[in-house]
C-alpha cells in the first residue's frame, strides 16, 4: 500500500499563489507517475498535471503557464506551484500516484486538499 498526504491548500485571492505538497509513504518502490487531479463542485475529477519518475511533464491546457509540477524523488514528494490563480481553479485537489510492479498496476489517491480562489 501507498499512503499519500497532501498539504498546502487554502484560501487565496485571484492572482495569488499557493504551493501544494504531497508526500508518499509505505510501499513506494515502483512508483512511476505522480501528479495532481482536482474536482470542483458538480464536476468530474480532472487531471491537472502529472510527472513521471524520469521528469516527463503533462498539464491540462487550462493551467499551462500558471502551474508548475515538480518532484523530489529522494523525498518521495510531488509539488504543485500554482500562480496567477483564478476563481475557476477552486476545487479539491487530490494527489495521485501510480505504482507498477511487474504487470500489476495500482493507483493511489490522497485525501484531498481544498483550494479556494476568491474574486
Amino acid at each position: 500500500q501507498v499512503q499519500l498526504v497532501e498539504s498546502g491548500g487554502g484560501l487565496v485571492q485571484a492572482g495569488g499563489s499557493l504551493r501544494l505538497s504531497c508526500v508518499a509513504s509505505g510501499s513506494i518502490s515502483g512508483i512511476n507517475d505522480m501528479g495532481w487531479y482536482r474536482q470542483a463542485p458538480g464536476k468530474q475529477r480532472e487531471l491537472v498535471a502529472t510527472i513521471t519518475s524520469g521528469g516527463r511533464l503533462n498539464y491540462v491546457d487550462s493551467v499551462k503557464g500558471r502551474f508548475t509540477i515538480s518532484r523530489d524523488n529522494a523525498k518521495n514528494t510531488v509539488y504543485l506551484q500554482m500562480d496567477s490563480l483564478k476563481p475557476e481553479d477552486t476545487a479539491v485537489y487530490y494527489c495521485y500516484a501510480q505504482r507498477k510492479i511487474l504487470f500489476k498496476i495500482n493507483d493511489y489517491w490522497g485525501q484531498g486538499t481544498q483550494v479556494t480562489v476568491s474574486s
